[in-house]
């Protein structure tokens, strides 16, 4: 079973898992294949995060394939004249390009687990970058809406001699994509990291016409995907394992969960506007200590335990009630806690993600991004290069005190990415989720898990359900879903709600009868598919490629 943000990655995955191959030799084929059909999404550009359920052992692993700042980056990288740059204007061009970490990743995971050749599992991905591929809407809307820094290669290939976004329906060709996967398939990640490429990359982000960058050949040839352990915790009666630090995500969807571990959410159900605004509060209290206290471990002391501590947890699952909203929710201070002051996080959605189950029950789930929409707008080889590094909090100081997540060389910036599996009483996995956009990703995933474990929806209606993000003070309340009908009662409660568009991509399976059950996002392109070719039926709601808000 594979289930990818689009249909032709997911038939990859499908295609090696036929030829035999493992849940990530199939997820490293989706993952490829997704490169190339979503390039506003994810490439070898960019960076990525896997979490692993070995079914021999019963283990569940992570790898960190996330980008680095180059060695001489320095906590003013995005300052010009002395102040910081908007992240907007952060974003286009060299400094915001990370040292990419997919590929890498992608290479790790197969020395662990792999069973057929590295080269074979590129094959379809080349076909589709040299045969071509018909552009579908979600591209078609990411080029007319967020292309326009695009720049060089580029801005030729997604826009036509009348400066129009290429057409619905048109067949999209990349031979030099092509070429590319091609020599990397054939002389494997190296080929990436030293010689010609690495030299291509560093003189393109060095050579930018605007915010060019410091990066070296040495920066590219010193990466290394990290394992890292995973993050884990219990809800209810399933155990829920998730990436680490440096993504923030795993930590805060525990927190969102564990603080609603008092509420009866199951008794309140899906259509109470109670349970929303429980959800609601739980999701700021996390994001108020994400804010605060998670960055790359390698570089600043994250209080991992004491964020999941219960007694800490249950000091803040105290400041949420059923009938009033919280005044001002301000980080807490859990055990092990460093000094440490915030800063505004910049993320935006340009993200893609995939799961994969093979016939010996491993699990696969992979979030991959090259950051925003079409990254800093640079490409190397018709591969889009990644803007992750204004993930990073631009300006390094607040209130006197460094922020952990600033700019230093080598550093990992903080991410969103939330790569989830579940697990049911028996030690089974009982579900495996992750989800692309932006910050989004982590009220996504904690929605999706109260609506499967708590609500008993299928992971397909969990993922279809309308969702409320509350990162602070104000609630998105996701417009055209039935939750607007619910925005006088959440006033009532006392919450500060807007209405929006929220541009959501999720996937997911789930173990259920004895048998997968593939999901994806009805807001999206993506399908599930069997491994005998069976299709998830979805019902396509809403618009692509809409941006949530920030």
């Amino acid at each position: 079973m594979v289930s990818a943000a689009d249909p032709r990655a997911a038939a990859a995955g499908v295609e090696i898992l036929n030829a035999g191959g493992s849940a990530t030799d199939a997820a490293i084929a989706t993952q490829l294949a997704l490169n190339v059909v979503e390039p506003q999404s994810s490439g070898v550009g960019g960076g990525s995060f896997w979490v692993s359920h070995d079914a021999t052992t019963g283990q569940v692993s992570t790898i960190d394939g996330r980008e680095k700042a180059p060695m001489a980056a320095t906590d003013t990288w995005f300052y010009a004249d002395g102040q910081p740059l908007s992240h907007a204007d952060a974003v286009p061009g060299g400094r915001s390009v990370g040292v990419p970490g997919a590929l890498r990743a992608m290479a790790l995971a197969h020395r662990e687990s792999g069973k057929l050749p590295w080269a074979r599992l590129f094959q379809p991905a080349i076909r589709l970058a040299r045969d071509g591929f018909v552009v579908s809407e979600r591209l078609n809307n990411s080029i007319q809406s967020y292309g326009g820094h695009v720049t060089g290669w580029a801005k030729q290939a997604f826009f036509g001699a009348d400066g129009k976004a290429l057409p619905v329906g048109t067949i999209f060709k990349n031979p030099d994509q092509a070429a590319l996967l091609t020599r990397i398939a054939t002389q494997g990640p190296d080929s990436f990291y030293v010689g010609p490429t690495a030299q291509k990359i560093v003189e393109t982000v060095n050579g930018a016409a605007r915010n060019p960058s410091k990066m070296t050949t040495g920066d590219l040839a010193a990466y290394e995907a990290k394992p890292r352990d995973a993050v884990c915790a219990k809800y209810r009666v399933y155990r829920i394992c998730s990436m680490g630090p440096p993504s923030s995500g795993g930590i805060t969807v525990l927190m969102i969960l564990d603080q609603l571990q008092r509420f009866d959410m199951a008794k309140l159900g899906k259509d109470s506007p109670v349970a929303w605004h429980l959800f609601a509060e739980s999701t700021r209290l996390a994001f108020a200590d994400r804010n605060l206290y998670i960055g790359d471990p390698d570089y600043v002391q994250v209080p991992q335990q004491g964020m999941l501590d219960p007694a800490y947890i249950a000091s803040r699952s105290a400041l949420m009630s059923p009938t009033t909203t919280i005044a001002d929710v301000e980080a807490g201070t859990p055990p092990g806690a460093p000094p440490r002051t915030k800063a505004p996080a910049g993320e935006v959605p340009g993200t893609t993600d995939l799961v994969v189950a093979d016939s010996a029950g491993n699990v696969v789930e992979v979030t991959t991004t090259i950051e925003g929409v079409f990254g800093s707008g640079l490409s190397v080889d018709g591969a889009m290069l990644n803007n992750q590094l204004t993930d990073f909090d631009i300006v390094p100081v607040k209130n006197g005190d460094l922020v952990a997540n600033r700019v230093e060389g080598g550093k990992r910036p903080r991410s969103s990415m939330s790569p989830t599996i579940v697990y049911g009483p028996d030690g089974h996995v009982r579900l495996a989720l992750g989800a692309a956009g932006g910050p989004t990703i982590i009220a996504q995933i904690a929605k999706a898990l109260v609506g499967v474990l708590d609500w008993n929806l299928s992971a397909q209606d969990a993922i279809a359900m309308g969702l409320i993000y509350a990162p602070g003070p104000t609630a998105a309340v996701e417009q055209g879903t039935t939750l607007e009908a619910m925005v006088p009662a959440l006033r009532g409660l006392g919450e500060k709600v807007q209405v929006v568009p929220l541009g959501l991509k999720a996937n997911a399976i789930e173990w259920k009868d004895s048998h997968w059950i593939g999901a994806a996002d009805p807001r999206s392109e993506g399908v599930a598919i069997g491994q005998d070719g069976s299709v998830t039926q979805i019902e396509r709601v809403g618009k692509p490629g809409a941006r949530p808000p920030e």
